[in-house]
């Protein structure tokens, strides 16, 4: 079974082209990667690399063939000038939203079983008058789906996030029992589905130190959290916490979890990017398609200069066709 992925390499500016380009040296087994970008970048890329670099065009009629060694398949997208590396511009940020939409478009269209994306530049993006907040809100958009859940996962460890990308100040009072009690219909759904854990055991974090000691330090625990994991309890789902989070990372209770639910973004992931960084993956959870991402960030001051680690960019293409496995498993189960 060969897996056809969409990957848009981000930033033009960025390491994105380099590490697509360094991957292709050995590509994934099984696996024929398509590349959504501008290629003369990607032919300049390769040559500031010294990489041997074929591009085949790609054919949405043509069987998924893995890819042979030094070779991408592309659907070109054109830049809106000429990128220089290490070089921001806000003319290349359509450019960038453009091999997002096709990527999305086409995975739509079951022409890909999924699309990883490379790291984006939040701050060009916004500056050229786009509002981006990061990847898992904008295909959300653009898929008109009200919630998703971003899951970050390297071997040994998933760690899933009940809020994103908001102010510290923000997050008690966005924590309700309604957003909670979805978000963890999604994660536990996903688990099912996309991983074919049947029974996902989720433990979950306290947001307040101590997980509020009782209430004498902070009562969402009280009042939000605890109701909500007693109702999912009840209707079946295998749930441990609220538990302090300061204790919950430690191999006594991660022996037994499939998954940590954190109560905001920098509760769980510097575990988990301390535990794997390099060799992780962002996952969004919801989407009617499967996407994965890196784990890292555009570094644009590596960009060119050949010292990348494509091993988070594997790492995303690998769990991306396993979820594309899972999802063809289920669904053929579902037509028996």
């Amino acid at each position: 079974m060969t897996f056809r992925i969409a990957v848009t390499p981000g930033e033009p500016a960025g390491i994105g082209p380099d590490i697509c380009i360094q991957l292709a040296q050995t590509p994934p087994v099984d696996t024929e990667m398509v590349v959504i970008a501008d290629p003369d970048l990607l032919q300049q890329r390769a040559l500031m690399l010294n990489l041997p670099l074929e591009l085949v065009p790609f054919d949405p009629q043509s069987p998924a063939s893995p890819g042979k060694p030094g070779c991408l398949s592309v659907l070109p997208v054109t830049l809106g000038e000429p990128c220089i590396a290490n070089q921001l511009t806000t003319a290349n940020v359509p450019y960038v939203l453009e091999t997002l939409k096709l990527a999305l478009k086409h995975c739509l269209r079951n022409d890909f079983d999924a699309m990883v994306t490379g790291p984006v530049h939040k701050g060009i993006i916004n500056e050229s008058g786009t509002a981006f907040s990061g990847h898992t809100e904008y295909l959300a958009e653009q898929c008109g789906v009200p919630l998703t859940v971003m899951m970050l996962a390297t071997p040994g460890l998933r760690v899933a996030l009940t809020t994103i990308h908001i102010p510290l100040r923000a997050v008690a009072d966005t924590i309700t029992p309604e957003l909670l009690g979805n978000i963890i219909d999604i994660l536990e759904a996903e688990l099912r589905f996309r991983f074919n854990i049947m029974q996902p055991h989720i433990l979950v974090c306290g947001l307040n130190p101590h997980a509020g000691e009782g209430g004498y330090l902070g009562d969402e625990e009280i009042k939000v959290i605890i109701p909500v994991l007693n109702r999912k309890r009840q209707e079946g789902m295998s749930i441990t916490g609220p538990l302090p989070a300061d204790t919950l990372f430690t191999d006594k209770h991660l022996a037994s979890a499939d998954v940590v639910l954190a109560m905001y973004h920098d509760q769980g992931l510097p575990v988990l990017k301390y535990m794997g960084f390099g060799n992780a993956c962002n996952i969004t959870l919801g989407l009617p398609v499967i996407r994965t991402s890196v784990d890292h960030g555009t570094a644009l001051d590596l960009a060119g200069s050949g010292r990348t680690n494509f091993g988070s960019l594997g790492n995303a293409i690998a769990t991306a066709c396993l979820m594309a496995s899972n999802s063809r498993l289920r669904d053929a189960e579902d037509l028996s």
